[in-house]
Order: C-alpha cells, then sequence, then structure tokens
C-alpha cells in the first residue's frame, strides 16, 4: 500500500520514519508560564520528539453557559473563568516556542479558536494537530487551510462517517494528513483503546497514523508502535501528585523517558527481520557450550554393540558425540573399553 509521508519542520512522518513521540501537555500547567517552561526542559530530557500545548482564547471559544467535563476547579466559577486562566500572551506563547526549538523538540500547539490559529500561524506553527472537540468545525478547517500547513487529526469523538468527511476535506485542500486513534475518556481502559483502528485508517486513507493515548501507561503506546504507528502522543505529568484532570490519563517524565526508549527498541526490532538459519550458524560456539554430548551410562566392554540404555547425555557437547546424533551410533561397536560417565567420540566407534 502506498502511504503518503510528510514533513513537520525538519522531521518526516510515515513508514521506514521513526515514530514522531509527542509529549502532550494541554493544561497540565495550570496556567503558570513558568510550569510550561518546565515541561519543555522535562519532554525534551525524556527523548521525546514534540511537545504539545494547547491554546486557549476564552473570549474567542467559550461562553459562560460551558459546563465543566470534571468540576475539579476550586478557584474558577465557570469553565470559561478556567480558560481565561490558561491563557498566555503571545510573547508567552512565543517564548514556549523558541524554549522548544532550543531544546531541540518541535513545539505544536492544538487550536481552539480561529484567533488562535491566526496567533500560532505568526509562531509558524509546523502542524495543525486538530483536537477531537474540534475535528466537526468547518470555520477552524477553513481559517487552518488559509494558513496551510499538514494537518493531524484526532478522531476521539468521532464516527467513521465524521472522520471520512474530514479527511476528504483536508485531501481536497491538498494539505498533508496524518490521523491519529483517539477515545476521548481519562483514562481510557484497554478495551476501549481502538488499536485495530491504526490499521484500518491506514488503509482506508493511505496516510500515516498515530495514537492520541489517554491511558495513564506506557503499554498502549509500546503496542501501537509494534502495530507500526507513525506518530504517538501521551499526556505528560510532572508527578503522579500534581493538580489537574488530565494527571490520571497521563504518564509521567520518568514514564515518558521509558516509553521513548521502548519504541526505538521496537524500531530497531521490527527493522531488522530474522533469519533463524542464519542465525543458527552464528550459534555454532554457543550450541557446543550449551549443548550435550553422549557418555557411558555404565562399563561397557570393547566390541560391544551401542544401546539406548548404554549411553546417557552431559555438558558440554563439545566433548564428544553431541546427544542429537544419538540415532547414528545405536548398534555401532565400541573399539575400546568405555568406562561410565566417560564420554563417546567418533573415534571410540567402529566405522
Amino acid at each position: 500500500m502506498d502511504i503518503q509521508t510528510f514533513e513537520i519542520g525538519t522531521r518526516v512522518v510515515g513508514p521506514g520514519q521513526p515514530c514522531l513521540v509527542i509529549g502532550e501537555v494541554a493544561q497540565a500547567h495550570d496556567g503558570s508560564l513558568g510550569t510550561a517552561h518546565a515541561f519543555i526542559d522535562a519532554i525534551a530530557a525524556a527523548g521525546a520528539d514534540a511537545v504539545k500545548f494547547q491554546t486557549h482564547i476564552a473570549a474567542a471559544e467559550s461562553s459562560a453557559q460551558e459546563p465543566f467535563r470534571v468540576k475539579f476547579s476550586r478557584q474558577d466559577a465557570t469553565r470559561y473563568d478556567y480558560w481565561k486562566r490558561m491563557e498566555f500572551t503571545e510573547e508567552g506563547w512565543a517564548g514556549l516556542a523558541e524554549h522548544a526549538r532550543q531544546k531541540g523538540l518541535i513545539f505544536l500547539s492544538s487550536p481552539f479558536s480561529e484567533a488562535a490559529v491566526d496567533l500560532l500561524a505568526r509562531l509558524g506553527m509546523p502542524a495543525w494537530k486538530i483536537p477531537s472537540g474540534e475535528v466537526t468545525n468547518p470555520l477552524l478547517f477553513e481559517r487552518i487551510a488559509a494558513h496551510g500547513g499538514p494537518v493531524l487529526l484526532s478522531s476521539g469523538m468521532s464516527s467513521l462517517a465524521e472522520t471520512d468527511r474530514m479527511a476528504s476535506w483536508v485531501k481536497e485542500h491538498d494539505l498533508p494528513l496524518g490521523i491519529f486513534q483517539c477515545t476521548s475518556r481519562y483514562p481510557v481502559l484497554p478495551e476501549a483503546l481502538g488499536l485495530n483502528m491504526l490499521d484500518l485508517f491506514r488503509r482506508r486513507y493511505g496516510v500515516p497514523v498515530g495514537l492520541s493515548d489517554h491511558s495513564g501507561t506506557i503499554h498502549a503506546g509500546l503496542a501501537a508502535v509494534s502495530l507500526a504507528a507513525n506518530m504517538l502522543e501521551v499526556h505528560v505529568t510532572l508527578s503522579r501528585e500534581s493538580f489537574g484532570p488530565d494527571v490520571p490519563a497521563s504518564v509521567t517524565t520518568a514514564e515518558l523517558r521509558h516509553l521513548v526508549e521502548g519504541v526505538r527498541f521496537i524500531e530497531k526490532a521490527l527493522a531488522s527481520p530474522l533469519d533463524k538459519d542464519e542465525l543458527a550458524g552464528q550459534m555454532g560456539a554457543m550450541r557446543q557450550t550449551f549443548g550435550k554430548a553422549l557418555i557411558a551410562a555404565r562399563d561397557l566392554s570393547a566390541g560391544a554393540a551401542l544401546r539406548r540404555e548404554d549411553l546417557s547425555d552431559r555438558k558440554p557437547a563439545s566433548a564428544g558425540v553431541p546427544v542429537e546424533e544419538l540415532a547414528s551410533v545405536l548398534g555401532k561397536h565400541l573399539k575400546r573399553n568405555l568406562p561410565a560417565g566417560e564420554f563417546l567420540t567418533r573415534a571410540d566407534i567402529e566405522d
């Protein structure tokens, strides 16, 4: 199958390329610009390829009627108040983007309004990650299309028909496309991960696919990479004791490091198909060490015809006739007396 590839900054995303690992901060910074910068340092140190935030501009996306998904905040009377507290200035966003680049990370942020798209475009956003709640929003897509660049769709709340429509829309605008399997539950249980969707999306759309994971573990990401995911996004927390509704669906920065190591391990394994015959040939010396050879089970006399009960086995294989050659010596006659426990060699057997 011909799968399209595309570039995000200097990274190529698609088959034959390393999985793009994205550390998702979302609102874990709780409105603190300093904490947001700390996340960049920690995600870079863990070895991820990209850091992703969410750009909220309360007046451009919300209203006083928006309910909390989870009423977790004691200091925010409404969800609008919470989004307001999550805002950074454009200067603040520019500083985060520059910090990420200095750390060798791709800087990404999901826009939740047309105003957020314009702000991020001014920062040179290299790709547009569309959150699950916005994938059916034509106003947002039109603004993104006007700026151009790869579009990464998250399918956490979408039916296949909705995903079909948005994928077609992106392709009609000649924009590179990647699709994430996602389930918008926090945390998501294993049976709801939908890992089967990775191959379905790959075949259905002919584009790179990924997993946007909310399991709060490294297991789902490792499984996705073993299924040839091209992208992996995981929520990150600095600590299990951190504040915020996404902590149960996040991995710690230490776990993120283990995840990245596991991803690269799996990639090397998948890129190196094994030839068992070639490997067996390379194991000759080890087989001699770990294998066994035939010995006399009791005192045997010269001229005796060897029977199964006359023989036993001991390590190492290099000391005599390998045990797997037992059938070839049965019925053969000994040239000499063979004391019990002594290894049988080919020189001991008559031709």
